[in-house]
């Protein structure tokens, strides 16, 4: 069974289920020292002395000096963490009957999951225009329910607002940390990329998740069709095949724009359509994570 499978995912009736059978499927294919996350480092040797745990006795160490030696680690520090997840109506879009909320649901409660049992801190903010909830990161695993709670009980509404939402965080953050942007990112492009610069020159990390249907990223209508913006409600009667060209185009402009940016500003960027599984997501965190934990 293919463990990160939108139509498989779909089936199962809770996030919580969702999230495990996620994370235990992107466990079972990764090299096992990635999927340790945080322990301890080592950090130095020094002599034996009697009393100390003979588990941490360097045996490679004895064989090269006659002498025995202890490994010395250290704690590394606990990554704080905050995901960011557009609810806005734009993200009730659904071409197969699972919706990029959905999707972008499934993705925070598996990276919460997994962050909760690399024993990080992490926290949820879900917004649309505004900051529509806030869960300042804990690193407790009951935390979990908490944040599956409110990603359950919201539905995608109101108009999109990336931008501001961005900047208001950028202003509230305490200390450095890892934020994580899951959204369509269908907003004014100046606003979000200034927004993301912000948080970046308070010298938190940047992993942006750019949600984006299939038909959006390939426009594949063919008869004259009602089309409705579905933030402001407005509604256009026109012939797909008439536009695409110039559609696809302008995503396309949009979606290298974003890339480039982030790009310029060492922001990870992530593109993905929901029919696709969302394994690649959490390998790149893992990625990410064992790459930036001595700095954070």
């Amino acid at each position: 069974m293919n463990h990160f499978d939108p139509k498989v995912l779909a089936k199962l009736k809770t996030l919580h289920l969702r999230a495990r059978f996620v994370v235990d499927g992107v466990m079972i294919g990764i090299h096992p020292s990635r999927a340790k996350g945080l322990s301890a480092e080592f950090e130095e040797h020094r002599e034996y002395s009697q009393g100390d745990d003979l588990r941490r006795m360097d045996w490679k160490a004895y064989g090269k000096f006659d002498r025995y030696f202890i490994k010395e680690y250290r704690e590394a520090t606990n990554l704080k963490t905050y995901i960011l997840l557009d609810a806005s109506s734009s993200m009730s879009y659904a071409s197969d009957g699972w919706s990029k909320f959905d999707y972008g649901a499934t993705l925070t409660a598996s990276l919460a999951y997994l962050m909760l049992k690399q024993q990080d801190a992490v926290g949820l903010t879900l917004f649309s225009d505004k900051i529509e909830k806030r869960i300042p990161p804990k690193a407790t695993h009951g935390y979990l329910f908490a944040i599956l709670k409110e990603l359950e009980e919201r539905s995608p509404k109101g108009e999109t607002r990336v931008g501001s939402v961005l900047q208001d965080l950028a202003g509230s953050l305490k200390r450095r940390g890892l934020v994580i942007l899951i959204s369509d990112l269908l907003d004014e492009d100046e606003e979000v990329i200034k927004g993301l610069k912000q948080i970046r020159s308070r010298g938190s990390e940047v992993i942006v998740f750019h949600l984006l249907d299939r038909d959006e990223l390939e426009f594949p209508f063919e008869k004259p069709s009602l089309f409705e913006d579905m933030e402001e409600e407005m509604k256009l009667l026109t012939d797909p095949r008439s536009i695409r060209s110039a559609y696809l185009k302008t995503i396309q402009s949009l979606i290298e724009k974003y890339r480039a940016s982030c790009a310029s500003n060492l922001i990870d960027y992530l593109l993905f359509n929901t029919s696709v599984g969302l394994d690649k997501a959490l390998i790149h965190y893992l990625t990410w994570r064992e790459k930036f934990r001595p700095h954070l």
